[in-house]
């Protein structure tokens, strides 16, 4: 088994295949996993699309404030599943959740909220937060105590309990904000709001696997295909030639030995 696979390993078909088979299962391991190991309903990476966060505002993009507590439009975040009873709520260090609107349909790209806890209050053993954007409600932006801008949320008629006097239900909270990478969120955006960048990405990508691999091997094959009839004729030429030498010493051994004929008398002296 262990020579076999060493066999294998030796060709460049094999080694291409192997690479060109590992891209797809290390971004589904990446896709997959990373729910799992934070803990979230949803996939647990967003870019920021919406300035509500933004302090102050009208400035809100990924290079003004970068280092900011708070987010831009453009940055990448990362958001973490978390107990409802571990969650900060002590304004302005309380943390910034990402939750679904009641609302609106799950699969809607405006359905996740990303916004900062300001209170909460618990309703028969659940758990109901107030939230509110940092940057809602100039000049009261955070970390102001809010007077104004909170958010009021409605429920939706198929769970009547998702909201309470507008605090979102613990049930409708994916997790808490645990990274913010500025800039990098842009390009996301760019990409989902230019579908030509996406197939032309995808192109290039698609390019550089036929360049890099698919090329070089039908090349090599084709090198190993021209060659091999030149290296047949000369092994049986020289098997040839093996075989008429052999021939030809063999008949060497055969044939006597003929001594000269001499008719001169043998002269003996007495």
């Amino acid at each position: 088994m262990t020579t076999t696979l060493h066999k294998l390993w030796k060709k460049e078909a094999f080694k291409t295949v192997i690479v060109i088979g590992l891209i797809p299962i290390l971004v589904a391991c990446v896709w997959f996993g990373m729910p799992k190991a934070l803990n979230t309903e949803i996939y647990p990476v967003f870019a920021v699309i919406s300035g509500s966060m933004c302090i102050p505002p009208n400035e809100c993009d990924a290079f003004s404030h970068v280092f900011e507590k708070t987010l831009h439009v453009g940055d990448l975040i990362v958001i973490q599943g978390v107990d409802a009873n571990d969650l900060k709520t002590s304004y302005p260090n309380s943390d910034i959740i990402v939750f679904r609107n009641p609302q609106v349909a799950v699969n809607d790209s405006h359905a996740n909220i990303v916004h900062r806890i300001i209170d909460v209050v618990e309703v028969n053993g659940k758990l109901y937060f107030y939230t509110k954007g940092d940057g809602n409600g100039y000049p009261n932006v955070w970390p102001q105590t809010p007077t104004q801008s909170k958010d009021n949320w409605t429920s939706s008629a198929e769970d009547p309990t998702s909201t309470y006097k507008g605090a979102i239900s613990e049930d409708y909270v994916y997790g808490k904000v645990v990274m913010r990478i500025p800039w990098i969120g842009s390009i996301v955006i760019f990409l989902q709001q230019n579908n030509i960048i996406q197939i032309g990405l995808f192109a290039i990508i698609v390019i550089v696997i036929i360049v890099g691999f698919i090329i070089p091997l039908i090349k090599n094959k084709t090198t190993n295909t021209t060659e091999e009839p030149a290296t047949t004729q000369s092994t049986i030429k020289e098997a040839d030639n093996i075989v008429k030498q052999f021939e030809e010493e063999q008949t060497a051994i055969k044939e006597p030995t003929m001594l000269p004929d001499t008719d001169e008398e043998t002269t003996y002296q007495e």
